[in-house]
């Protein structure tokens, strides 16, 4: 029975990947003492290849799929095997690692955390966090195993994707600061930030021994923060167009609404009268302002100068009462 035992263990008829995992890169064929003997043959199949570790050393890579016949097929890898394969007992050890061809694809990347830079046109500091998925392929696996993968069982896409999202923030950090593309036209940049992005991972791709078959940016989004800082921004630029079509400047829409508000509340606003150089009644600045911009002017167009009445009373800096009486002065003139 020991001696049957012994044939068992000896004999390997076929040497194949199969099932092959999709979610394997690298696999190693398994052999408890990392001998083959009397291997009949060795299947490559479709996308795959092989990669033989003979005494500590890559001896060659099988890239082409087919049947090779350990005893008859005069090729270096086969030739290699079959050393390792004779008189049974062989104390020649080799390794087959079979590897993935075939395309790799959807594998999702995101930040781990915010890309922090300068908004080139608000000068705020943005922190975005974006998202998108990468496609690839092995190009050389005899580098991808002897740089990073080495003589692990199997070497995973998940193992992969890894590496490839610890270089991608520091990548679109810097490109969104070298592009200048402001927080406001991020959405339709995506397509162009990956096409530029793409092109700068595909040097990280070639150093890992892979292809870069395609890049997407499907997302992105802004911490708390930022959205906070978008959000005063957008309100003081809408502000300021609003100002402009009334015809006054943000600074002075700006200056009214502080001297309303002193006006409403002038012990509590004590300091404000210091700071306007004017130790008097609060209200009284505040309507001698009002005067000083709502009063007709000579030679002033009586459109414009609606335009701006308009923008006091949205503003709530002066009443309904008030617009319309200077209404009427208004429309006596046109």
């Amino acid at each position: 029975m020991g001696f049957f035992n012994f044939l068992k263990k000896q004999l390997a008829t076929v040497i194949e990947w199969q099932p092959q995992q999709p979610d394997v890169l690298l696999w190693k064929y398994p052999s408890a003492t990392d001998e083959i003997k009397n291997a009949s043959k060795l299947v490559i199949a479709p996308g795959q290849g092989c990669i033989l570790i003979y005494e500590g050393q890559v001896t060659d890579v099988l890239d082409s799929e087919g049947v090779y016949h350990i005893a008859t097929d005069n090729h270096p890898f086969v030739t290699s095997l079959l050393k390792a394969a004779q008189l049974f007992e062989s104390e020649h050890k080799v390794g087959l690692y079979f590897y993935r061809k075939a395309e790799v694809v959807n594998q999702g990347w995101g930040t781990s955390s915010p890309v922090k830079y300068i908004d080139a046109e608000y000068q705020i500091p943005v922190q975005l966090s974006a998202f998108g998925n990468f496609s690839y392929r092995l190009l050389d696996a005899k580098k991808l195993f002897t740089e990073y993968a080495g003589t692990q069982q199997e070497y995973t896409t998940e193992v992969f994707r890894d590496l490839i999202q610890s270089r991608i923030p520091q990548m679109l950090s810097s490109y969104l600061s070298g592009s200048k593309i402001p927080f406001t036209r991020i959405d339709s940049e995506l397509n162009s930030i990956a096409l530029e992005m793409k092109s700068e991972l595909e040097v990280e791709f070639a150093k890992l021994g892979t292809v870069l078959t395609d890049f997407r940016v499907e997302g992105n989004s802004f911490d708390e923060e930022t959205e906070l800082r978008i959000g005063r921004v957008a309100d003081v630029s809408a502000d300021a167009m609003a100002a402009a079509k009334g015809g006054l400047s943000y600074f002075e829409l700006e200056k009214l609404r502080a001297l309303r508000d002193a006006a409403k509340n002038e012990g509590g606003m004590a300091g404000a009268g210091i700071a306007l150089g004017a130790a008097m009644n609060m209200g009284k600045v505040f309507h001698d302002k009002i005067d000083e911009v709502i009063q007709p002017a000579a030679g002033k167009d009586p459109v414009e100068q609606l335009k701006t009445l308009k923008l006091l009373l949205d503003e709530q800096i002066i009443t309904q009462e008030e617009f319309d009486q200077k209404k009427k002065e208004y429309l006596t003139q046109l």
